[in-house]
């Protein structure tokens, strides 16, 4: 739990950011999807294995279509986000899509999120269109999402979660 965040600073995710990422992936959908996503598959979480996948892709390295900055606060990461190409089928060239956006829920309210969205938006351009999908259920992320500029565009989806059918929207901005 943080309490008080000073100073966070905002870069790009490197190898040895993988253990701090994956908590905060783990923690995160643990608190925010609760009551949405079965109990049973968030309990299944793991921290390691998250870890594991999180170092292999971050080995590779940053590149030009995808990247990753995380948000750190004494040395401790405390959220991350991704962006990369949109993988919706009616993308134009150039348009982009934030993967993940995820943050210890102890710093929630605290504008770390607010930070790293900026990040975003001033790396792609104010002018990209971006895209994002949410769970229909998880208000709070779209709250979020609304005061940064994005807007549900009337598609939506069906997403398998721990063996439920989710509902999710999607959100674009630009």
């Amino acid at each position: 739990m943080v309490e008080q965040l000073d100073d966070v600073t905002i870069r790009p995710a490197a190898e040895g950011d993988a253990a701090g990422i994956a908590r905060v992936h783990v923690r995160s959908w643990q608190e925010a999807y609760a009551g949405i996503v079965p109990e049973a598959y968030l309990a299944s979480l793991d921290v390691d294995q998250r870890a594991h996948e999180w170092a292999s892709y971050l080995s590779e390295g940053p590149s030009d279509q995808v990247l990753t900055w995380v948000a750190v606060a004494r040395d401790h990461v405390v959220g991350f986000v991704t962006v990369g190409p949109s993988r919706d089928e009616d993308a134009a060239r150039g348009d982009r899509e934030i993967y993940s956006i995820y943050l210890d829920p102890g710093t929630w309210g605290h504008g770390v999120a607010r930070d790293l969205m900026r990040t975003v938006i001033a790396a792609v351009g104010p002018t990209t269109p971006i895209s994002l999908w949410v769970l229909a259920d998880n208000e709070r992320a779209r709250h979020f999402y609304r005061r940064h500029g994005f807007q549900a565009d009337g598609v939506d989806r069906y997403d398998d979660v721990g063996g439920a059918s989710l509902l999710e929207v999607r959100y674009r901005r630009g």
